[in-house]
């Protein structure tokens, strides 16, 4: 009977089952299209890993980032930090009706959040957070059930939906700041989120004072209202958030005093109410027992820092800078915990420095300057080796300072000015490899700079005006590579300013003035690319300015009360810089007015420094012409009259081992290899198998040619030498440089006579001006030999003078034959 029944019934309960299944499939499909839809509108192909799962052959409960329900339905996208572009469907994803958790922080997204959003009913977690949307935030008084919300620095404008909060009573967690909104008084529908543990409205334009009601939220671990436009004082209920780990109200215009109560935030660790205008005193922080950080840094707080605050275990940053702080700081101070840092500057402090505050080795930066500190800088200091910033500036702090500090290994910034520090630089300052600032100003320090401060390689500034320093500057200094200014100004330094302060390559700034500098002022000064100021006055300079230092674009100059002569350089001498040369006499210029005019010499000597590459020129195509000019005739081998080894005079300059006969049997026309103007150049090879480059000179005193068809013609002895000439070839002959070859001896049979000279300076000058395009120079010998060792080198590629310059030769020089014996090289330079 009931089996009867059964088979009656089976195909309705199979109707009713398919009925309830149908709905669920149906669902599915949905979803899986939204999904989908979803992923078309956010994919990139950077993103082609995160939906590389997100294909109709998978369940949709497989996608990366999907969670669903025991119904295979829908509950979470959670996929923040994904590189996701594009504009959310919120159509789409609000027909989830499961949804519970849309977490999409840290992403690309753009475009506003549509009215769609009023759809999503079952969400309880809501992150948009850290995307680029525009537009207002819609309602949000249909998320009932939103216990997670966070829309912060998403790019949201207008009007923030305030009043819609009073429906989100389950709210623990929301997080609106930096973002657009319309400025708005601080909402009080927020007062009623009691299960609020986490409260983040910074920079979110919220006006006018905080209203009390704050004390309701008792739940709260964080506070961060900084960056507003709020106003007026700190709620006294705030002390009833016992909880609070965490309380930011920086960068607002808050006043008055720390509430009573204030100290009841025992579990407060992070506290910052810097930029704001606060008053009085900070007692009530010497109860925060638990505190890591301490920021009030930039208020109006006075009176004396709480002696309890140097019994905290925990602190770590202390930062009270521009406040009206009096009295002592506390002498256990940072000695029981892991300090780092200290920022204390700017007060009326006073009393010694606390000793311990690197006690446990990790302590950062000691900041103390613009108070009145007295005392020296304590000894333990010496070994703080985490140490980077030292900044005790404008103090009355005295005595030596410890040695140890200035070759701490990390220390970048060491400032010591403006106080009463005396005794030396150390010279384990070299030690210091990350010191790139060393500010030790109007003191007492003294003793000379040590050389292994060039070996502090990372330094940029150097400070060091208005002591006692003396000595010399370390000429090892041009190995500062990094340095972008020097003041050593109004101190005693004595001795040259170094040449290698030209290799400072990245100097800006040099002030070298108040000292006793003399010597001249390096050339190299000029080659500086970024010099900007340059102050040598009131020193005992001397020599001229250099030319080199036309070449700079500088803002300041200033070489006054010095002892310069000479031009000053015409790009110099400009009313900008009328007053930079006072104090000089020896100094003239045509421009600046209350300058003697110069006269052409001076002129000329200023300009030595640019021609000194052309005398070298002039000098070393002067002796080839003049050797050449008889090298002509010994292009023939008939003789007028035989050779005797007696007939002619040779000056020998260095130790010679050959004789005159050797020099002479080898000028024959196989041994020619070159022709000048003045006469042919012969490669002679000696017995001992070296060579030497012979030169056969010859002159016409009359015009006639005949002569010259003959070297041979040439080889007759004379009674007269000429000692001018004799003079000039013994000087070529002494010079040691890289550009002029050495010349052995010299062998004469005539004289030359003053109009000869005159026309050897008249050739030497038509070489200059052929080869370097300069005006014709007038230099006697001994200017040349002077400047040879600073002269730039002209470059000659073979012997012989090029063409236009030999036809630029004078032909009225007289008839002599001399004959130069020279090491022979295959190029001149």
């Amino acid at each position: 009977m009931l089996s009867n029944q059964f088979f009656q019934l089976r195909p309705v309960l199979l109707l009713l089952f398919l009925c309830f299944l149908s709905p669920i499939s149906f669902s599915k499909s949905s979803e899986l299209n939204s999904l989908l839809q979803f992923k078309s509108a956010v994919q990139n192909p950077d993103t082609n890993h995160v939906f590389s799962s997100w294909t109709q052959a998978n369940s949709l409960c497989n996608f990366t980032g999907i969670a669903c329900n025991s119904n295979g339905l829908v509950t979470e996208i959670n996929l923040p930090q994904q590189n996701l572009h594009g504009i959310l469907p919120f159509d789409s994803i609000c027909s989830l009706q499961s949804l519970e958790k849309l977490s999409l922080g840290s992403n690309f997204l753009y475009g506003t959040i549509t009215e769609d959003l009023k759809n999503c009913t079952s969400l309880q977690h809501l992150d948009l957070g850290l995307n680029k949307f525009s537009g207002k935030v819609p309602d949000l008084s249909p998320l009932s059930k939103l216990e997670f919300l966070n829309l912060n620095n998403s790019g949201f404008s207008g009007p923030f939906p305030w009043s819609s909060l009073e429906n989100l009573t389950s709210l623990t967690f929301l997080s609106l700041g930096d973002n657009f909104f319309e400025p708005s008084t601080f909402p009080v529908e927020v007062f009623k989120l009691e299960k609020l543990y986490w409260l983040y409205l910074s920079n979110c334009s919220l006006t006018g004072q905080i209203p009390e009601g704050l004390g309701n939220l008792t739940q709260l671990i964080n506070l961060e209202l900084s960056c507003n436009q709020l106003t007026g004082e700190i709620p006294a209920d705030i002390g009833k958030l016992k909880n609070l780990w965490q309380l930011e109200l920086y960068s607002n215009s808050l006043t008055g005093k720390l509430p009573v109560g204030f100290g009841n935030l025992t579990s407060l660790k992070n506290l910052d109410m810097s930029r704001n205008n606060l008053q009085g005193n900070i007692s009530e922080v010497g109860f925060l027992t638990n505190i890591v950080s301490i920021q009030l840094f930039m208020n109006q707080f006075t009176g004396e820092v709480p002696e309890e605050i140097g019994e905290f275990k925990n602190l770590s940053n202390f930062s009270l800078y521009r406040n009206k702080f009096t009295g002592p700081l506390p002498q256990k101070l940072g000695s029981l915990g892991e300090f780092f840092y200290i920022d204390v500057a700017e007060n009326f402090l006073t009393g010694p420095i606390p000793p311990d505050m690197c006690k446990n080795g990790i302590l950062d930066a000691l900041i103390v300057m613009q108070n009145k500190f007295t005392g020296g800088i304590p000894e333990s200091y010496a070994n703080c080796l985490s140490l980077r910033r030292v900044r005790v500036s404008n103090n009355s702090l005295s005595g030596v300072v410890p040695a140890g500090i200035w070759g701490l290994p990390k220390l970048s910034t060491f400032d010591l000015s403006m106080n009463q520090f005396e005794g030396p630089v150390a010279s384990n300052v070299g030690n210091a490899k990350s010191l790139a600032q060393l500010f030790l100003n109007n003191n007492r320090f003294s003793g000379e700079l040590p050389l292994a401060i060039s070996e502090a390689s990372s330094l940029v500034s150097i400070l060091l005006s208005s002591n006692q320093f003396s000595g010399q500057i370390p000429e090892t200094i041009g190995g500062l590579k990094t340095l972008g200014s020097i003041y050593l100004d109004e101190n005693m330094f004595s001795g040259y300013i170094p040449d290698s302060l030209g290799s400072c390559v990245s100097l800006s700034e040099i002030n070298l003035s108040g000292n006793k500098l003399s010597g001249n002022i390096p050339a190299s000064l000029g080659h500086l690319p970024n010099l900007n100021s340059l102050n040598l006055s009131n020193n005992e300079l001397s020599g001229e300015i250099p030319t080199s230092l036309s070449s700079l674009t500088l803002s300041l100059l200033d070489l006054s009360n010095n002892q310069l002569i000479g031009h000053i350089p015409d790009s110099l001498s400009i009313l900008a810089f009328s007053t930079s040369f006072n104090g000089n006499p020896g100094l003239c210029s045509q421009n600046l007015k209350h300058f003697q005019p110069c006269s052409s010499g001076s002129r000329s000597r200023s300009h030595l420094g640019t021609m000194v590459s052309c005398l070298i020129a002039g000098a070393v195509i002067l002796l080839l012409v003049l050797v050449c000019c008889l090298c002509v005739k010994l292009r023939h081998k008939n003789l007028d009259s035989p050779l005797k080894p007696n007939s002619w005079d040779m000056k020998p300059y260095h130790i010679l081992t050959f004789t005159e006969k050797e020099i002479i049997d080898g000028i024959k026309k196989e041994n020619q290899i070159g022709k000048g103007g003045s006469g042919n150049v012969y490669r002679v090879e000696l017995t001992d198998g070296k060579e030497l480059a012979v030169k056969h000179i010859w002159m016409s005193d009359s015009g006639d040619r005949k002569n010259w068809q003959s070297s041979s013609a040439m080889l007759t002895k004379r009674n007269i030498r000429s000692a001018e000439y004799e003079a000039e070839v013994a000087t070529l002959s002494s010079v040691r440089h890289i550009n002029v070859v050495k010349l052995y001896c010299s062998i004469t049979d005539s004289t030359i006579s003053e109009a000869l000279k005159e026309d050897a300076i008249k050739v030497m000058r038509i070489a200059v001006h052929c080869t370097s395009k300069l005006p014709s120079l007038r230099p006697s010998m001994r200017m040349v030999v002077q400047m040879l060792e600073e002269a730039k080198p002209c470059k000659l590629t073979n012997i012989t003078v090029n063409k236009e310059c030999q036809n630029s030769s004078n032909e009225s020089l007289k008839n002599t034959g001399k004959i130069g014996a020279l090491e022979f090289e295959s190029k001149i330079y």
